[in-house]
């Protein structure tokens, strides 16, 4: 049976508000009104499955028919993709999270903080605590460098700043030292030999920081989300899908699947491409310059990113797309609403588009919306 046999019956029971047969109601609360457009996928889309191969299908064919099914399959999933991006070291059991520097700002304590984010480096990020009482829901944001996201870079990329504005908690971190030697990401054990793709480690690096958030006084652990931009939004994507204790997460335009536009680019030995250097003159894979590493091998045995975003379910996501993430990518995300149906699940997949790579007013205030619909500050 092909995807979209498999996909569009689930699909269209997504359509019509029924649940799969011995699914449970979850029994969420109803989407605001500022949400509801982008929890469902415009009519030319809605029950396209493009040529994905189905998640809901056993590497040896058999069709995903139960939740107990579905936890064997998303099982398989993550066994797949560890066996080609490299398995994680445990993670920092017991973060230990050293404060720099404590600043006012406006109506929250900032922290500068340091922690270990491999088993043997630390990082510097920032920790934003607003002054309301009791657990609060915390976010952590994720970029080049941790100072854009506390409000101290490029305009309309502060997502930390303003979460704290709006009663979260956020931690801030970023590849600050790689971005400027050019290597951007992180290599475990070695930049000269790495074990583990650099994309799924940076997810790895940011399940530590899970666990540093998890860990303070003020912070609610099971209401803890992630976001990012274009590089974060590749490094939020991987984290909240490989790592299943992030409650919720908001993706901005990373380009959900593979393809060749330049900016979607999990080529590039910084992601899911790795090599060791001289690393291959950067751009699209050509001919005369041909990907190297794990990335043309996922290619060939015809895996892709929206395999991992199943991995979410039935937690929440959106993908706040722009000039990478344009509405066609529903194809793929319809993969994920059919998995969240099989669950019994409604409204845990979500798009908003824009023209622009660039985050704008509307498209950053779809994503507070989001998380404070799902972590509830």
């Amino acid at each position: 049976m092909k995807a979209a046999q498999l996909i569009r019956p689930l699909i269209a029971c997504a359509a019509a508000g029924l649940t799969v047969a011995g699914a449970a109601d979850p029994g969420t609360s109803p989407l605001p009104d500022a949400l509801k457009p982008w929890f469902s996928p415009p009519a030319e889309f809605a029950d396209d499955p493009g040529d994905y191969r189905s998640p809901l299908r056993f590497a040896d064919g058999r069709e995903v028919k139960s939740a107990a099914d579905w936890q064997a399959r998303r099982a398989e999933i993550r066994g797949l993709w560890d066996a080609k991006l490299g398995t994680w070291p445990a993670l920092v059991a017991d973060p230990q999270t050293e404060i720099l520097e404590t600043t006012r700002r406006e109506d929250f304590t900032q922290h500068r903080i340091r922690f270990l984010w491999t088993p043997t480096e630390k990082t510097t990020g920032y920790l934003l605590v607003p002054d309301r009482p009791g657990k609060r829901p915390a976010v952590v944001t994720v970029y080049y460098e941790p100072e854009t996201a506390i409000g101290l870079g490029k305009e309309l990329r502060d997502f930390a700043y303003q979460l704290t504005k709006r009663g979260f908690v956020t931690l801030s971190i970023g590849t600050k030292e790689a971005s400027a030697a050019g290597t951007y990401s992180l290599y475990w054990p070695s930049l000269e030999k790495a074990e583990i793709e650099p994309l799924s480690m940076l997810g790895y690096a940011a399940a530590n920081a899970w666990q540093v958030l998890a860990s303070r006084p003020e912070v609610d652990p099971d209401r803890i989300g992630i976001t990012g931009h274009s590089f974060g939004g590749k490094w939020a994507l991987f984290a909240s899908c490989l790592f299943d204790k992030y409650a919720c997460a908001a993706w901005s335009d990373p380009g959900i699947v593979f393809d060749t536009r330049p900016s979607v680019n999990y080529w590039e030995p910084w992601y899911l491409g790795y090599h060791p250097k001289p690393w291959r003159p950067r751009g699209v894979p050509s001919a005369e310059n041909p990907a190297r590493g794990v990335y043309p091998e996922l290619l060939a045995s015809g895996m892709d990113l929206h395999e991992l975003h199943a991995l979410m379910a039935p937690r929440p996501f959106l993908v706040s797309g722009g000039s990478e993430d344009p509405p066609h990518r529903w194809r793929a995300l319809n993969h994920s609403i059919a998995v969240n149906r099989l669950l019994g699940h409604e409204n845990r997949v979500a798009m908003h588009n824009r023209p622009d790579h660039s985050p704008n007013p509307e498209s950053n205030e779809v994503i507070y919306a989001f998380f404070t619909h799902f972590l509830r500050p």
